[in-house]
C-alpha cells in the first residue's frame, strides 16, 4: 500500500490519510510479538488506518495494544472503530485521558464548539470504548510488546494534560506526539502547537527537556515522520516555543484583540519558514498547527499566569 513506509526496528509509518489528504497524521505499527498500534488518527482515518494493518499481516485478533499520546481528535479520534475492529487490542492512554476515551460525549462537544460542521468532514466521531479495555497510564508506565521489548511512556503535559511521550526500549524511538510541535519534512521546519486551553510555557518546555533527558535515537512526530537529528530538532522546537511566545506577549502588551494579535504574529513568523509548495498545503499546516489557534493558547495561559 503505499501509505505505509517501513523505518525499520519493525516500526511502519501509516498515513492515515486525514480528510483525504497525505502528510497530516501519521499512525504507527509497531510489528513486535505483541503488535502495537502508536496513534489511530480519526474516526474517518480508521478504516484506511485497518486496511494498512491488515495489509501488514495483523489480523482483527492479532493487534495487542493501541495506545494515543493524547486524546485529541485527530491521534485519537479513531480509538473506538479501531478499538471494535480489533476486539482483542487494549486501548492504552493517560489517566487524564481516560473516561474521554470511554465516554466521548464532553469532548466531542468541545471540538465541535471549536471546528463547528468541518468536524464532521475533519475528524468524525469518537465512538466509545468499552471501560474495560482501557488501560490508564500514570506519570510513567510500559507497555509490552512482548520478548522483553517494552513501549515506555512519560508524562509530558506541556501541550495537553493528557499527553505522554512513548520511547521504544529496541529502537529508542519516541514518540512525541504534538510536545514537540509540528515537524513538516518538505521544508524541514518546525511549528509550536499550543492551542487553549492546556498549553503553559514552563510545562512545555520541561516537557521538551525530558525528551532531551531520554537520549532517543529518533523522533517519530505524529505531525509528520521520523526525524533523525534528535537534540538539534528539540533545541529548535524549544526556540519556536520562545519566539511565539515573545510575539504574543507583545501583541498583548499593545492591547491588541486576537485577531490583530493573530495577524501580527503571522507575519512575523512567516518569515522564519520556507514557503509551502502550494496553497493547500499551506491550508492544510494552518489546520494542523494554525496561528489563529496557537496564539488563542498562548494568549489563554497568559492570561492566567500574568493578569
Amino acid at each position: 500500500m503505499d501509505n505505509i513506509t517501513a523505518l525499520g526496528g519493525d516500526v511502519y509509518e501509516i498515513d492515515t490519510k486525514m480528510a483525504g489528504f497525505s502528510g497530516i497524521t501519521a499512525g504507527y505499527l509497531i510489528l513486535s510479538d505483541r503488535p502495537c498500534l502508536v496513534e489511530t488518527g480519526t474516526s474517518t482515518s480508521a478504516p484506511v488506518v485497518r486496511d494498512a494493518i491488515a495489509s501488514l499481516g495483523v489480523g482483527p485478533d492479532d493487534l495487542a495494544t493501541v495506545v494515543v499520546t493524547h486524546i485529541h481528535l485527530d491521534h485519537a479520534g479513531g480509538v473506538g472503530d479501531i478499538a471494535r475492529f480489533f476486539p482483542s487490542a487494549q486501548v492504552v492512554v493517560h489517566e487524564k485521558g481516560a473516561r474521554h476515551l470511554a465516554e466521548p460525549s464532553r469532548l466531542m462537544a468541545s471540538a465541535r464548539m471549536v471546528w463547528g460542521d468541518r468536524l464532521d468532514t475533519l475528524f468524525g466521531e469518537l465512538t466509545p470504548t468499552e471501560a474495560e479495555r482501557i488501560v490508564a497510564l500514570g506519570d510513567t508506565g510500559a507497555i509490552d510488546l512482548g520478548n522483553g521489548r517494552t513501549l515506555n511512556s512519560h508524562y509530558s503535559p506541556g501541550h495537553a494534560k493528557h499527553h505522554v511521550g512513548l520511547v521504544d526500549s529496541a529502537t529508542g524511538d519516541l514518540y512525541v506526539g504534538d510536545a514537540a510541535g509540528v515537524y513538516l519534512p518538505e521544508t524541514g521546519d518546525l511549528r509550536p502547537a499550543t492551542p487553549p486551553p492546556d498549553f503553559d510555557l514552563k510545562t512545555a518546555l520541561d516537557s521538551i527537556a525530558l525528551f532531551g533527558a531520554l537520549g532517543p535515537q529518533r523522533l517519530l512526530f505524529s505531525h509528520y515522520g521520523p526525524v533523525q537529528a534528535v537534540q538539534e530538532t528539540l533545541e529548535r522546537s524549544a526556540e519556536e516555543l520562545r519566539v511565539w511566545v515573545d510575539l504574543t506577549r507583545q501583541a498583548r502588551s499593545e492591547g491588541m484583540d486576537l485577531d490583530h494579535a493573530v495577524a501580527m504574529v503571522r507575519e512575523r513568523v512567516d518569515e522564519r519558514y520556507g514557503a509551502t509548495s502550494d496553497d493547500a498545503r499551506a491550508e492544510q499546516v494552518e489546520l494542523l498547527s494554525g496561528v489563529s489557534s496557537n496564539v488563542a493558547g498562548i494568549l489563554h495561559w497568559l492570561d492566567r499566569s500574568s493578569p
